[in-house]
């Protein structure tokens, strides 16, 4: 009798499991969340994450906090977060490498993109710019690259590195046209930019924030941006330019570790993507020139695989490696 009313009560602690982990999840959050970002503190991530960590917090009414962990191309905070408790008090936002471009870039890595992550928001996109110094004769994307393919690897341009997004998309125009040009790669875009201003460097592809007042004071001149912005109305998008290569910006996403319970997701993903359009935080968006994308988790999973499949296919074309 003893073993059976044990058995019984065993049975009956698991049948309560699932209401205890429900009324978990309805009270989530109980307790300070995480935002890793796998960057250093400055850059648009990690504007981004603090501005949505600010909002997320009064709306929440629990403390959010942001964790930068940056080094190895975004590897050391996104492994962080795929050995994090899928319990939704770890989340990563992430620019797109650690999600989206790693995977075809280096044989190992220590987490696995798809199966460790579960992807939550798309969070916001931050186009990218091509600029070139007052010096440059040419004024139009198509003169930049008619350059490149009558005089190849004359002219140069800083990068924050091979993989970045800033020498990505310079690759991809050059496959697309057959134009060459000689990539400068520096440990971050500062120096670049100082070499740009001075006129030792041809052009960059940059993003808008850093450049937006030099273009305004004449120090740069864009040519081409990858997504149409209003604060450049007379700047024609790289496909409008003639050149209708693939999507090429900086994304700003948001996932949490494989297994977090999908309520949590969920009210995480609507959350988001209520606080992006109040008319406040949209004006320091649009300031910070992010454009916010509104999907909910499963069209942003679908997307991330599109395009976490496109840069592969990419990667393998042009040749690129990462020794380890």
């Amino acid at each position: 009798m003893k073993g059976i009313r044990l058995v019984a009560a065993v049975a009956g602690i698991a049948a309560l499991l699932p209401a205890f982990c429900a009324m978990g999840q309805d009270n989530w959050p109980a307790r300070p969340v995480k935002i890793v970002v796998p960057s250093a503190p400055g850059g648009g991530t990690d504007i981004y994450a603090r501005l949505m960590a600010a909002a997320l917090g009064e709306a929440l009414k629990q403390q959010f906090v942001v964790d930068n962990r940056p080094g190895g191309n975004a590897i050391v905070g996104a492994e962080a977060v795929a050995r994090a408790a899928p319990d939704g008090y770890t989340i990563l936002i992430s620019a797109s490498p650690a999600l989206m471009i790693n995977p075809s870039l280096y044989k190992s890595l220590p987490y696995d993109a798809e199966r460790d992550f579960v992807p939550v928001a798309p969070g916001v996109i931050s186009p990218l710019l091509f600029v070139v110094h007052p010096s440059m004769k040419e004024r139009s994307l198509a003169e930049l690259v008619a350059t490149g393919k009558r005089e190849p690897n004359k002219l140069t341009y800083g990068s924050a590195g091979q993989t970045s997004m800033t020498a990505l998309g310079v690759r991809l125009l050059e496959e697309a046209t057959g134009a060459h040009f000689r990539n400068i790669p520096y440990k971050g875009l500062g120096q670049a930019y100082q070499n740009l201003l001075s006129g030792e460097l041809s052009f960059m592809f940059s993003d808008v924030p850093t450049v937006l007042a030099q273009i305004r004071a004449g120090r740069v001149v864009p040519l081409a941006v990858s997504d149409r912005i209003s604060q450049l109305p007379g700047v024609p998008s790289v496909v409008e330019a003639g050149f209708p290569v693939a999507e090429v910006h900086a994304s700003f996403m948001v996932a949490a570790p494989a297994g977090t319970p999908g309520a949590v997701v969920h009210r995480l993903n609507s959350e988001i993507n209520r606080l992006m359009k109040r008319p406040d935080i949209a004006a320091k968006l649009d300031a910070q020139v992010l454009i916010p994308v509104f999907q909910t988790p499963e069209e942003f999973a679908a997307h991330l695989k599109k395009q976490r499949d496109m840069w592969a296919a990419a990667i393998r074309r042009m040749g690129i490696k990462i020794e380890q």
